[in-house]
């Protein structure tokens, strides 16, 4: 394997992520957020309800791989932020994407579109 396809601990972590969760980093990538505030993000995204008992304990499971970190902002609300690794993951997401859709010159320039 190459160094630049060698899988780091926590990358290999990051890549074995669910795209929920995935999505959690995301909307965390641009901003520091409140639960609720997160959730009404992933509702939006999804169009339909999302439980707290789906997201409370996949925000944990984030904080845990050390791709979030939670912090309290008064005694009943917890601030999530994305971290250095949590970036990463982000990014590492992005890179993967953009380099497997843009094998045609067409769907290249799509891409390139978007970013504009």
């Amino acid at each position: 394997m190459s160094e630049a396809q060698t899988v780091t601990g926590q990358q290999g972590i990051a890549r074995e992520l669910t795209a929920f969760q995935h999505n959690i980093l995301v909307i965390l990538a641009k901003e520091p957020m409140y639960g609720l505030a997160i959730k009404r993000e992933l509702e939006e995204y999804y169009g339909t309800e999302v439980n707290h008992g789906r997201l409370y304990p996949n925000l944990d499971e984030l904080v845990g791989l050390g791709l979030i970190d939670k912090s309290e902002l008064d005694k009943r609300t917890n601030q999530y932020e994305l971290t250095e690794d949590g970036y990463d993951a982000v990014m590492d997401q992005v890179e993967w994407t953009l380099e497997n859709i843009a094998t045609e010159e067409e769907r290249a320039d799509d891409i390139r579109a978007i970013l504009e």
